[in-house]
């Protein structure tokens, strides 16, 4: 289904932005809006994630438009790059569908004091030592473990768990997106099959698209929010990409099962049986909520981890401690959630569920859940390149909340499988390259929402690529 060509109707809207009316199919009750523009367009009908944009539109209690991102593709119910709000007044309903196998996958980033000059010599030391030192592949375990008991800790307390032993800082949880953990997670909802999963996995990185990167600031394009952030030109950083390991795809796996007939006992008519779902307010929604939260404050907790190991090996390499080498954390965004958020819809606030699957949130300055460092400039939003671009800090702006409830892309993306690329091209062609092009596209679509400021990696220690490191030329 997924390699079948879109051939529904697309309507332009503006430039960057396209409807599928929601005439198209009887039962949609919004339309669908994808924001890319004509030359991604090409590329977004290739597969059916249009039409499960058009699915998603079905969902009761859904506000103003099932709405995409640039970066879609065909996904599990919804498309990756999906994004939709339901009110639970309206009879909405929360779907996992709309979150994502990894629940809270999401991207964090930590500046340092460190240069490019300083770093250059060391680089071949410094990431055999993360590569030794931070757990990645598939199932692998890591170097903490944890009994139920401080599992119940970790899922309900997300990060503050961690605060008491060393692993954490204040700074950490205030510069986190909802301050590291979702109030409402019931631990005690978790199977024990997901709790088995994510006992030895908390602080690893899991593998596909998940990494922790080595990076440099090469290109500042707003001084005033790379300030705020603490950024400078030839700065390097550590960007790290994961989420709630088989811990979380365990809970959706559950939630999946728990609510394959519950939409036909609440009279809820979809196109797609991967929509599984249950209104917000019913014994179903609020338990699949509550596992969820569960799973994100888990995974606030594996990225703290992450980074903590990361802090560690800098220290060792440059013969001084993590603090001296100022390596705080930026931020920390995550592009596989649903929150309760309140919005303006139709002229009128409302509190509503609003699911981000493969999308990252953007609030602009002087949103109140903004950390106060940023309050000035507004969120800051991290959007990892894929293995041959540059990575991407941007900040949030009103008009995300006016189009997207304050929701921009996801990156890290690929345009075609891991076997089809393995297929085409090999490592050391893809190590030999003489340089990389940008894409652009996507990025001009986002700058209606968001500010860029900063770019680029270096260095990665990906997944898959043990023992294996890049050393990209700086950007012209």
């Amino acid at each position: 289904m997924a390699k079948d060509t879109f051939h529904g109707p697309l309507e332009q809207v503006d430039a960057c932005c396209w409807r599928i009316p929601k005439s198209y199919k009887p039962g949609m009750r919004v339309d669908g809006l994808i924001f890319t523009n004509e030359r991604m367009l090409e590329s977004i009908k290739k597969d059916q994630a249009p039409e499960q944009v058009a699915n998603v539109a079905f969902l009761p209690g859904i506000q103003h438009a099932s709405l995409a991102m640039p970066d879609i593709h065909w996904g599990y119910g919804f498309c990756i790059g999906g994004v939709c709000a339901t009110d639970p007044d309206e009879g909405g309903v929360i779907s996992p569908g709309g979150v994502g196998y990894d629940i809270n996958c999401g991207v964090r980033l930590v500046r340092s004091n460190l240069f490019y000059r300083d770093v250059k010599p060391h680089v071949r030391e410094l990431v055999e030592d993360l590569f030794r030192n931070v757990p990645s592949g598939v199932g692998r375990s890591g170097h903490f473990k944890y009994d139920r008991k401080e599992l119940a800790h970790l899922l309900g307390d997300g990060p503050r768990f961690l605060l008491g032993r060393g692993l954490a800082t204040q700074g950490d949880i205030d510069h986190t997106e909802a301050m590291g953990r979702l109030d409402g997670a019931d631990p005690d909802q978790v199977s024990d099959h997901a709790l088995n999963r994510g006992a030895e996995q908390c602080g690893t990185l899991g593998s596909g698209n998940h990494f922790l990167e080595v990076q440099v600031v090469d290109h500042v394009f707003d001084e005033d929010a790379a300030a705020a952030m603490g950024l400078e030109k030839d700065m390097i950083c550590v960007m790290i990409h994961s989420g709630s390991r088989g811990l979380g795809y365990q809970v959706c796996d559950d939630a999946l099962a728990a609510l394959r007939k519950v939409p036909q006992k609440y009279g809820i008519d979809l196109p797609d049986r991967q929509l599984a779902c249950a209104p917000v307010n019913s014994p179903e929604g609020q338990r699949y909520i509550a596992t969820m939260r569960a799973a994100a404050n888990f995974a606030w907790c594996n990225r703290q981890l992450l980074m903590q190991q990361a802090r560690e090996v800098f220290a060792r390499v440059f013969g001084r401690s993590w603090q001296e080498l100022k390596m705080n954390l930026i931020y920390d965004v995550c592009h596989n959630i649903a929150k309760f958020e309140e919005h303006t819809v139709d002229g009128k606030k409302k509190k509503v569920w609003v699911h981000r699957k493969g999308a990252t949130r953007a609030f602009p300055p002087g949103h109140p859940e903004v950390p106060a460092q940023y309050r000035k400039i507004g969120q800051p939003v991290i959007i990892p390149g894929d293995m041959g671009r540059a990575s991407w800090v941007l900040v949030g702006q009103p008009g995300s909340m006016d189009k997207t409830f304050g929701t921009t892309c996801h990156g890290a993306g690929r345009a075609m499988s891991r076997t089809a690329a393995v297929s085409t091209r090999s490592w050391r062609r893809a190590a030999s390259s003489p340089g990389r092009k940008r894409k652009k596209d996507w990025r001009k679509n986002s700058r209606k929402r968001t500010r860029m400021s900063m770019t680029s990696w270096k260095w990665s220690t990906t997944p898959g690529c043990r023992r294996r490191w890049r050393a990209c030329a700086p950007s012209a």
